[in-house]
């Protein structure tokens, strides 16, 4: 018996990375999934596979829409999707700004909104939204990044005092930096690849990228039905860069 035997998942972003990592969990303990990604199509497996932008809110309806047609209902949505963005507050203009908030924070909003009369329906609603360590850790040149994910972690605890009433539990996974393809692309544009990546591996202090899979697997945690009594909770994977101080030899 897997723990998710009988329920409907959906995954925003579901086509790669941690995305891709989280549905295909899902699938293997009993979900039934359905990914929404923006360019990507997902793998086989999956009961459906559905384009949308999560920019557009015409897009997200008929998106999600389609998703539930294919599953027959919802019991967990993943808000995976998002973009990234480099910079200090001097390094963009109004319109990155806007661009970033609106798919990483209002594009949420737009799919929870859209998914909302299906989990309503279920016994076992749990929605799942991926933030970063960048929303508790001060990263230089993340400024616009770091904000939206900010407001990740401060709507999710909103959305879960909203949503109580309705037995819809809200948490989220605020990942560490993760050995995932948008990492991969950053990487490849960097003077030295290899000097960037021990880098970002350093920093974090279990010394390496978070993978994907583990990830995934706080995710799956969070939207079980086993964790029935866990709602508004942040839950941090980032070899303890945010909570731990480790001291220095030598």
């Amino acid at each position: 018996m897997g723990a998710f035997d009988g329920l409907k998942a959906l995954v925003t972003g579901g086509a790669s990375g941690i995305g891709l990592a989280t549905a295909r969990l899902l699938a293997a303990e009993g979900a039934r999934v359905a990914v929404l990604d923006l360019t990507e199509a997902a793998p086989e497996g999956f009961a459906a596979s559905v384009r949308a932008d999560i920019g557009d809110d015409a897009s997200v309806v008929a998106g999600v829409g389609q998703a539930l047609a294919a599953l027959g209902g919802l019991d967990v949505l993943v808000n995976n999707a998002g973009i990234g963005a480099q910079g200090g507050i001097e390094d963009n203009g109004d319109d990155e700004w806007h661009r970033v908030l609106d798919i990483n924070v209002v594009g949420l909003v737009r799919v929870t909104r859209a998914a909302l009369p299906a989990l309503r329906a279920s016994a076992h609603a749990a929605v799942v939204n991926i933030g970063s360590i960048a929303a508790t850790a001060g990263l230089p040149q993340r400024a616009v990044y770091s904000a939206s994910k900010g407001a990740v972690v401060s709507l999710t605890r909103a959305m879960a005092a909203d949503l109580l009433p309705d037995g819809i539990r809200v948490n989220a996974v605020n990942p560490g930096t993760a050995d995932t393809p948008w990492v991969g692309r950053l990487l490849e544009r960097a003077d030295d690849p290899a000097a960037e990546y021990a880098a970002l591996a350093a920093r974090q202090p279990h010394g390496r990228l978070v993978a994907a899979d583990e990830i995934a697997a706080a995710v799956a945690h969070l939207a079980s039905p086993a964790a029935a009594s866990t709602t508004g909770s942040v839950l941090a994977v980032d070899g303890g860069m945010d909570a731990l101080r480790p001291r220095k030899e030598g």
